[in-house]
């Protein structure tokens, strides 16, 4: 089965593309990711706030040392480290030069400047489009819902404006009306959407009284709202939808591409398995497509979304309403 796909209007061998993680954060991670069949690779984040850090450390040491002629043996003439996006821009031109395969940078800003600032950046590097990750959980509850989705399209409008190369979106599934938010993005110049982000929630640790703070790697059981959206959405924007979130298996990765993904993203199945699990996820896919007689990708994507006829307009409130009425408890 022929696998080629397209997203951010890059051609694509295969729909998998290996999203930002350790494992995309150096040139050796990246060539393994390659050599399994990424079909793209998404660099690690540029986070505004670390970079603006760092800057401000330095200038601080630099004004030390400039200060006390005693200081400058502690920092000789280019000792001094490397501040902002330095190793970043790095990686994002060893990488376009040493692979073969698309290079996504990830930025995540909080100001204009920032966001602007960045993309500009990375796009000199040589990235070849870039995921705007619009982490911002809206929890001041004096915020509207206006204004947290007029700060996304905002973000877009000032990344667009600054490049002119493919710009997406990575979201969260929290908007009150996800599709209505995604069609306002589409139209304000989106050539991509990653559906879903997923935000970090705390818990309590009930010893120290601390929140606490754990990344959870996704599972499988998290696709259903990608599911959705993307179904109810594919064939119905000029923007491309790639998948992200639950990605365990080759069974995400089909039923992904059925709803209309142009392609899906992993990263949890690949840190817990490594790099070589993208092989798994590749002759599955090829294995079950094949078995049912599709020659092309093209030829299964999108077969069960909404606008392909996949489930009927009244199917959300009936199928919900069955569950309830025909959902048998267990006996204690």
């Amino acid at each position: 089965m022929d696998l080629r796909t397209r997203y951010l209007g890059l051609a694509l061998k295969n729909p998998l593309i290996a999203s930002a993680s350790p494992l995309t954060g150096s040139l050796a991670g990246l060539r393994r990711l390659e050599d399994a069949g990424a079909a793209a690779v998404v660099l690690p984040s540029l986070f505004e706030e670390q970079i603006a850090a760092e800057t401000a450390l330095r200038d601080r040491l630099d004004d030390l040392a400039s200060g006390f002629a005693e200081a400058r043996g502690f920092f000789p003439e280019g000792s001094l480290p490397e501040t902002g996006p330095h190793h970043q821009l790095e990686l994002i031109a060893r990488a376009r030069a040493a692979l073969d395969i698309p290079v996504i940078a990830s930025l995540n800003g909080v100001t204009d400047a920032g966001w602007t600032r960045y993309a500009t950046l990375a796009a000199q590097a040589g990235a070849q489009a870039i995921e705007l990750n619009v982490y911002f959980p809206p929890t001041d509850p004096r915020l509207d819902s206006k204004a947290v989705e007029q700060r996304h399209e905002d973000v877009l409008g000032v990344v667009k404006r600054a490049v002119n190369i493919p710009v997406s979106m990575k979201l969260s599934p929290g908007f009150s009306a996800p599709g209505a938010v995604i069609r306002r993005l589409d139209a304000a110049g989106a050539d991509g959407f990653v559906l879903f982000n997923r935000f970090y929630q705390p818990d309590i640790d009930l010893a120290t009284l601390r929140l606490w703070r754990q990344p959870t790697l996704s599972s499988a059981a998290e696709i259903r709202p990608g599911l959705l959206w993307i179904g109810a959405l594919a064939g119905t924007l000029r923007a491309e939808i790639a998948a992200s979130t639950g990605v365990e298996t080759a069974d995400e990765v089909i039923k992904y591409l059925l709803v209309g993904a142009d392609a899906v993203m992993t990263t949890a199945a690949l840190l817990r398995h490594g790099p070589d699990h993208l092989r798994g996820l590749l002759a599955g896919l090829q294995r079950w497509g094949e078995a049912r007689g599709f020659a092309t990708l093209a030829a299964l994507r999108g077969r069960m979304s909404r606008a392909a006829g996949g489930w009927p307009d009244d199917a959300d409130r009936g199928d919900y309403i069955a569950l309830l009425q025909n959902y048998a408890a267990p006996l204690p």
